[in-house]
């Protein structure tokens, strides 16, 4: 892996869970949206049709959630107007499943080949619009419009990075999937559906399967298209307040992977409203706790490590790190989605023994913020009901009620018979 950019050291920045001056969420310039394309109306409402010049934000995949989260990290999570009650400060509204099962990726269309149609305006994807901070953390690269809900990125998945690094020798992280398809939803949320600049995101849910031995470190130099397909999709006004994004990812024509996960959006006024007794626990969070062997959790870093020991075998706690570069790129009021999705991550590998631990699928529900305040318990089963694989639950837990649940199955590699 390689080593940390200047900017990614956190040298001379913030420390780790130390007082922080702001709260997640700094402005940041109004985010372009592409030309409607003519054609028939859809049944949604259509997007706004003007740049937004509000301020920029994050599961979770928030995943962040936020996280969603988020998520960018998970941060915020749909809410309504001021006319509504007010919100729980803990439990963020999710919205109803929508009647209609999601649209299945794009098939590979004729309309960026056909020699009389115009080619699509190819869109760039900016920091800004994936809620990063530096543009090696970015992993779409741009995108085209192929309909109002339909659209194709290419997404470049570096061999090196200083944390969704190699695996082994041989193997990129699948974790960069869930990461691309959480960045992916937010620069289309913005770009595409109105979403203003400084809304907070939260990613309710996530699934994703990959082919493992589609994501070698040789093929790391190739592009990856995917096809994005919205459904689900409700509105604001004529923002965005939650929809579900479903993706594919090819590398050179061959399957890799496919995900979906649903995405919501909460402008500030709501947000602080939502979190009002939480906005200041970026002050006090739980001390930065010693971690386990990076072995034991499939890193090769002791500072990307994010559980430290419980008091029996297969429980962690939750190492929260406010300092690191990656999994906290600016302050945040909770604990990101991406740092939950990488505790189930580490929290497999250590329970299953398995290195590396390569979920070919994954699955994610976000029942309520995790706090920076309070400690999170990490818990495991696991399961080797089926030849050849083995699936690892886990679940994470803070004051007595459940912050997220989380099912990764792996391969199990076959063993070698001894000829001695």
């Amino acid at each position: 892996m390689s080593a940390l950019t200047a900017d990614q050291t956190g040298r001379g920045g913030r420390p780790a869970n130390a007082t922080a001056t702001t709260v997640e969420n700094p402005p940041h310039p109004a985010v372009p949206r592409q030309p409607t394309p003519r054609g028939p109306a859809t049944a949604e409402a259509a997007p706004s049709t003007t740049a937004s010049t509000e301020p920029a934000r994050s599961a979770t995949v928030s995943a962040e959630p936020a996280s969603s989260t988020t998520a960018s990290e998970k941060s915020a999570p749909p809410t309504t107007g001021s006319a509504e009650p007010a919100p729980s400060t803990t439990t963020p509204e999710k919205p109803e499943p929508s009647a209609t099962a999601p649209e299945k990726p794009a098939p590979p269309s004729p309309l960026t080949d056909h020699p009389a149609t115009p080619r699509p305006t190819v869109t760039a994807v900016t920091t800004a619009l994936a809620h990063r901070t530096t543009e090696t953390d970015v992993f779409p690269a741009r995108w085209t419009r192929i309909s109002d809900t339909r659209f194709r990125f290419t997404a470049h998945w570096p061999a090196a990075h200083p944390f969704f690094g190699p695996v082994d020798d041989r193997h990129q992280d699948p974790m960069i999937v869930g990461e691309t398809l959480r960045q992916a939803s937010m620069v289309l949320a913005h770009a595409e559906f109105g979403a203003p600049a400084d809304t907070h995101f939260v990613m309710w849910d996530l699934t994703v399967s990959v082919d493992p031995a589609a994501l070698l470190l040789a093929d790391a130099a190739e592009p990856v298209e995917f096809d994005v397909v919205c459904s689900e999709i409700r509105r604001r006004g004529r923002g965005l307040r939650s929809m579900r994004t479903t993706m594919e990812f090819r590398r050179a024509g061959r399957f890799v992977a496919r995900g979906t996960g649903s995405t919501g959006c909460t402008p500030p006024r709501a947000y602080r409203r939502l979190r009002a007794d939480r906005l200041n626990a970026w002050n006090t969070p739980v001390p930065l706790l010693a971690g386990i062997a990076p072995h034991a959790a499939g890193r090769s870093r002791a500072e990307d490590v994010v559980l430290a020991p419980a008091d029996r075998p297969g429980v962690w706690n939750l190492r929260v790190d406010t300092g690191h570069p990656v999994l906290f790129p600016r302050p945040n009021d909770h604990v990101p989605g991406m740092v939950l999705f990488e505790a189930a991550r580490q929290a497999a590998t250590a329970a299953s023994g398995l290195r590396p631990f390569l979920p070919a699928t994954l699955t994610a529900e976000f029942a309520q913020y995790a706090e920076l305040h309070s400690p999170c318990r990490i818990e495991t089963e696991v399961f080797d009901d089926h030849p050849g694989e083995v699936t690892v639950r886990v679940s994470g837990r803070q004051d007595g009620a459940s912050v997220f649940t989380a099912s990764l199955t792996s391969a199990r590699p076959a063993r070698v018979r001894s000829l001695s």
